[in-house]
């Protein structure tokens, strides 16, 4: 999912918008500068000039060459997510042969990059996407590890203000992470948690669902979907109200209260919540196969390791389980 045809970048209904930036603000791919088409009268400062100031991939390539086609929607993809570190530009060798053949170029697709006003590196054919973010890897160098530090910065910011219930300002830093780094996990999980703190589920699910399987497996988007799973499921249990009346009265009625630990749990009360599974393990451990105990392990993979009612009831759960 790249920052162009990412459907999660702009508006989220009425509600949450991502276009805040961070550090060095990232731009629109559309439109953005990183890409254009170049003609021989203005190859020189389309390309040899500005490549004093980045790297610059020239793509030879043509109309009726079908490899282009297909490799010119990935470079297009990887320059864009650089925001800037290569530019990009496309000379059609039909309309204009003379370049291409003073370089030599005799095969199409092709990709020559150049730096400080030369040719530098290059490559032929319609290699894949690893092999062209390999490439201008090795052309610009790797992502800094001051831009990493400082993604990671700005996502322990948006964590706070998610905490906080400023679910806005949250979802726009997520949005400008997402825009310099599309699979970055621990965003688009963000992301997922301000749709649902905005009460807009479907769209989190939906947004979750497009991902990569290898991207989707990852522990932090999991606990989301975990999490959308819980709500569905207590949104099915009845009314929190009648179920506490029913332990007034009953205070033994385990299903009862195991439910009112479900509804209790995605309106946030997650310490009333643990506390209901941890009475029914204190009076009957039997109950549902220890049903009580397993659900329990549930809400903490959705809470997190380090969250304060998952430290408590962790804590609480050992006594009773080794008293």
């Amino acid at each position: 999912m790249s920052g162009s045809d990412n459907p999660y970048n702009g508006s989220f209904g009425n509600q949450m918008s991502a276009t805040a930036s961070y550090g060095t603000a990232p731009q629109p791919a559309a439109g953005s500068g990183h890409i254009k088409d170049t003609t021989t009268a203005n190859f020189s400062k389309d390309v040899l000039e500005e490549s004093r100031n980045q790297p610059v991939l020239v793509d030879f390539w043509a109309p009726w060459c079908g490899p282009c086609k297909q490799l010119t929607p990935v470079l297009e993809k990887v320059v864009n997510e650089g925001q800037g570190r290569v530019k990009l530009v496309k000379m059609n060798i039909d309309d204009h042969p003379s370049i291409p053949g003073q370089l030599g170029i005799q095969s199409i697709p092709a990709v020559i990059a150049f730096v400080n006003g030369r040719p530098a590196d290059g490559f032929m054919g319609a290699v894949p996407e690893s092999q062209v973010r390999q490439f201008i890897d090795r052309v610009a160098g790797p992502v800094g590890a001051d831009q990493a530090a400082e993604i990671e910065a700005v996502l322990a910011e948006a964590g706070e203000l998610l905490a906080a219930g400023n679910i806005n300002e949250a979802g726009q830093l997520y949005g400008a992470i997402m825009q310099a780094e599309p699979e970055n996990a621990k965003a688009l999980a963000g992301m997922a948690e301000c749709l649902i703190a905005a009460d807009q589920h479907g769209e989190a699910r939906q947004m979750l669902s497009e991902l990569s399987e290898a991207l989707a497996k990852e522990a932090g988007i999991q606990a989301v979907l975990k999490k959308l799973d819980q709500i569905e499921e207590a949104r099915k249990l009845g009314d929190p109200v009648a179920l506490e009346r029913e332990l007034a009265s009953n205070p033994d009625h385990h299903e009862a209260r195991l439910k009112l630990a479900k509804i209790l749990n995605v309106e946030g009360k997650r310490e009333e919540a643990a506390e209901h599974l941890l009475t029914i393990m204190r009076k009957d451990r039997a109950f549902d196969d220890d049903g009580a105990r397993r659900q329990l392990l549930q809400f903490f993979e959705v809470w997190g390791f380090k969250d304060p009612a998952t430290v408590s009831a962790r804590r609480k759960l050992s006594s009773i389980l080794f008293s």
